[in-house]
């Protein structure tokens, strides 16, 4: 099965079904197809090898996406943020005859292939004769996602038709979603989620509205505007929008479901978001490019259940990443390769279906059985719940003790006088290491640098205190909210101050 065979599937039970934009004037699943058949021949026509989507979200995203499946072209969206040069490295290498489909203003940079913009794009979708079902081996690419390269030089992730079809169809049942149903979308293109929520919310029949450009402001407008049930959202713009509604509860009468991921959710931020958005269940979905979206899920039952507990453990639960969804196994490994039992914290491995662990020029990263390695710190507790302590790329080696960033982060976020904070190591001739806590200050709120080292140093032990404590107005993050520790780290090294 392709991912085309998706949306035709939809298109020929639920033809009516209005799946793309505003209530009034929105693509049904017929004009989604015909669009997508349309643009698939536009594909075809122009030789193409390859589709790429430069731009924010729009609803010539999902044409684009389905349109290059039906032609059997792998289809790449790059992340429009990045600077000129590298977007065009990046284009460069979808193929020897791309076709980039590009908002308006990217369309004078010179980019390798053929391009056309998104007016352009639509018009001939919708004027071309549409392609026929064509027979599309699931073994081949459908989607190329570029990593997003917080610690190293961006990859391409390979995601085969197979894949994607697999992590759709073990997640999601198939027009599940009543027809006032409808999915908010603010992750970028560019991301896992951005191509996740089209097929999942195409499948089950749920009409998706974009908003391209965030604001808490306009979201919570597009909510109540457009009748939004359920919504995708990163722990930033989470953080913004409890920010926004301050202590009184969102008047938002049809948001039944919220889901968050593509970095980790600040404790506190989630506590006050299920106290201002009460009609909401909100449900925790971790994945990775890799793995073809999400492989774990924290539902709602369980967010309400460990938020009312008196239990320690079952309330530490607000915490993880859930359960691992079906198809999916999970293992955590040591640096030897020996599986750990529950409770140990160690290096997380995944297989099934839905997982690639491919890049563009070097293969399959997978093992002799089918795992792979996330790079994830983790741990299991005893019920099967999924805990993410970081990167394995983020441990700090001080004095040969490994210390993950997130114990100390997951201490400071509830200083009343810290807003963000982010855990680093500096070199040190002594210890190896120095730890760098980098602090976000609530407005208002001034903590000292003694300050934070004492409430690390009353909750954890002695070698967890920061040696150092800086104050930065915000810490840098990409578009989907991961934390780039790089940066704070080359920026301490150029000669910032510490306190």
């Amino acid at each position: 099965m392709s991912v085309a065979m998706l949306l035709d599937t939809v298109a020929s039970t639920l033809p009516e079904r209005v799946l793309v934009g505003r209530r009034s004037g929105g693509l049904t699943a017929a004009d989604l197809a015909s669009r997508a058949a349309g643009g698939a021949r536009v594909v075809r026509d122009a030789g193409a090898d390859a589709v790429g989507f430069v731009g924010v979200s729009s609803p010539a995203f999902p044409v684009a996406l389905f349109a290059a499946a039906q032609a059997g072209a792998p289809f790449t969206p790059l992340n429009y943020r990045l600077p000129a040069e590298q977007l065009a490295e990046l284009a460069g290498g979808l193929g020897e005859r791309p076709l980039l489909v590009v908002d308006e203003q990217y369309a004078t940079l010179g980019l390798p292939g053929k391009t056309i913009t998104v007016t352009e794009w639509l018009a001939a979708a919708a004027e071309a004769d549409p392609l026929p079902p064509q027979d599309i081996d699931e073994d081949v690419p459908a989607v190329v996602l570029y990593t997003s390269g917080t610690t190293s030089k961006p990859k391409g992730a390979v995601l085969r038709h197979a894949n994607l079809v697999s992590y759709v169809l073990q997640t999601v049942e198939f027009g599940s979603s009543a027809e006032d149903d409808a999915a908010l979308i603010s992750v970028p293109p560019y991301h896992v989620a951005g191509v996740g929520t089209v097929l999942t919310n195409t499948f089950s029949g749920r009409r998706m509205v974009y908003l391209p450009n965030f604001s808490p402001a306009g979201w919570l407008d597009l909510v109540r505007d457009e009748g939004i049930t359920q919504a995708m959202l990163v722990p930033t713009m989470l953080a913004r929008i409890v920010e926004q509604l301050g202590d009184t509860p969102a008047d938002l009468p049809t948001l039944r479901s919220v889901a968050y991921g593509g970095a980790r959710m600040p404790r506190p931020v989630l506590e006050r978001a299920l106290t201002v958005l009460p009609g909401a269940a909100f449900t925790n979905a971790y994945g990775l490019t890799e793995t073809s979206s999400t492989i774990a899920v924290l539902g709602p039952d369980d967010h309400r259940a460990a938020l009312g507990s008196a239990d320690p453990a079952v309330r530490d639960r607000l915490s993880s990443a859930g359960r691992l969804v079906p198809g999916v196994e999970g293992q955590i490994r040591d640096e030897l390769g020996t599986v750990l039992p529950a409770g140990e914290t160690g290096q997380l491995w995944v297989r099934g279906g839905q997982v690639s662990g491919e890049y563009l020029g070097s293969g399959s990263l997978l093992d002799d059985e089918g795992w792979f390695h996330t790079r994830d710190q983790a741990r299991f507790d005893h019920e099967g719940y999924l805990f993410i302590s970081g990167r394995t790329d983020d441990t700090i080696i001080r004095g040969g003790e490994n210390i993950a960033p997130a114990e100390i982060e997951d201490v400071l976020v509830h200083h009343p006088g810290v807003r963000e904070v982010a855990v680093i190591g500096l070199p040190d001739d002594e210890w190896g290491a120095r730890l760098v806590a980098v602090v976000v200050p609530h407005p208002g709120a001034r903590p000292g640098g003694d300050e934070i080292k004492e409430y690390v140093r009353a909750r954890l032990r002695g070698s967890r205190t920061p040696d150092d404590v800086v104050f930065r107005p915000e810490l840098p993050h990409t578009a989907t909210g991961k934390l780039l520790r790089r940066e704070l780290v080359q920026d301490l090294l150029s000669g910032a101050g510490r306190s």
